[in-house]
């Protein structure tokens, strides 16, 4: 399925709906993006890490881990190796978390594949 850019920001609006009527947490974008990928890309993740990957400050870093550590989505940890250094590790609640939004990106995506195939709006 090739898509075009409003094809993917419409999966992506019905993923983020899907998640507000769900009552899911809201998170802002520097908080999805930093929680993404201290899931998806391989440890360890550091404060200082992650804002050269985000190309963020570390105190931006820091507030948004506060926030997903708040959520049980992430936990610190001192490096000790480096005590100076603040390890951001996984958590079971944050895994389950993004396994249930890809599912719902996913099944976004399931729709609007299914209004390619029969050019009838999504949902029809």
């Amino acid at each position: 399925m090739e898509l075009n850019e409003l094809q993917a920001l419409d999966i992506w609006r019905r993923a983020i709906v899907s998640s507000v009527r769900l009552d899911a947490p809201d998170l802002s974008a520097r908080q999805m993006a930093l929680l993404l990928t201290v899931y998806l890309t391989p440890p360890p993740h550091t404060v200082r890490g992650m804002a050269e990957i985000l190309k963020v400050s570390k105190p931006a870093v820091t507030r948004a881990v506060d926030r997903l550590s708040e959520l049980n989505f992430v936990r610190r940890k001192v490096d000790e190796n480096d005590r100076r250094s603040v390890l951001i590790q996984r958590t079971v609640p944050g895994s389950v978390f993004l396994r249930e939004f890809g599912e719902l990106i996913t099944a976004a995506a399931k729709l609007e594949a299914a209004s390619d195939e029969t050019g009838l709006p999504p949902g029809y």
